[in-house]
């Protein structure tokens, strides 16, 4: 195994022993203390939040901006795809050698994922309202992500693996703890509380008023 798999292999080691360290502090601080009596179900208002509550039309302002919503879906599509790919070029580096299937779909995949993930930074670069409102760490999250789907996209439709590719990738493993990234992790656990807490008081799921 060459000198730059194994840098990978060390970076996703300590990218997983960053996020589980996270994880058990979490963990640890239990569900905040909640002194309101209950009018509601906390199970169906957090069924709610995983569910119906991540439609863009549930959402404040999401349906106002439906390509951006679907460009996201794809680049998140591409990033979880990304990790175990990574994990087989590794493992089985000719594995995708000769099944057009598996390369095409993964390829295609991590193209449009990494497309979208350009458009969405130039959105936030370009709109004056956005930029207003972002730090380094999003665009640092964008770009390495961005960068690691395009070159998964070129080492399957190249069928050749280089160093640049393990190279983007440690640096966006590494930064996932850190960035804003992380929020592949505390997204579960807000998702869960916000669910919980409006759960409980009957706000969740929301109920559909019927036109009289």
């Amino acid at each position: 195994m060459d000198v730059y798999k194994l840098v990978t292999l060390f970076a996703f080691a300590i990218s997983i022993a960053m996020l589980l360290y996270q994880f058990f502090k979490l963990i640890s601080a239990g569900n905040p203390v909640d002194y309101s009596k209950p009018s509601g179900s906390i199970r169906d208002g957090v069924i709610y939040s995983f569910t119906t509550a991540m439609s863009p039309f549930e959402k404040e302002s999401a349906y106002m901006h439906l390509p951006t919503y679907v460009a996201g879906i794809i680049f998140h599509i591409g990033t979880f795809f990304s990790f175990p790919v990574l994990l087989i070029l590794i493992i089985y580096p000719n594995i995708f050698i000769g099944s057009d299937i598996l390369t095409y779909m993964f390829g295609i995949a991590f193209f449009a994922g990494a497309f979208s993930g350009l458009l969405i930074l130039v959105k936030r670069i370009v709109k004056k309202e956005l930029r207003s409102i972002s730090g380094a760490d999003d665009y640092i999250s964008n770009f390495l992500t961005t960068v690691v789907q395009a070159l998964s996209a070129f080492v399957l439709f190249s069928g050749n693996v280089y160093p640049l590719y393990f190279i983007a990738f440690s640096l966006l493993l590494i930064w996932i703890p850190i960035g804003k990234t992380r929020h592949l992790l505390y997204f579960f656990f807000a998702r869960y509380h916000l669910g919980a807490f409006y759960g409980r008081r009957g706000s969740w799921p929301v109920k559909q008023k019927n036109n009289e």
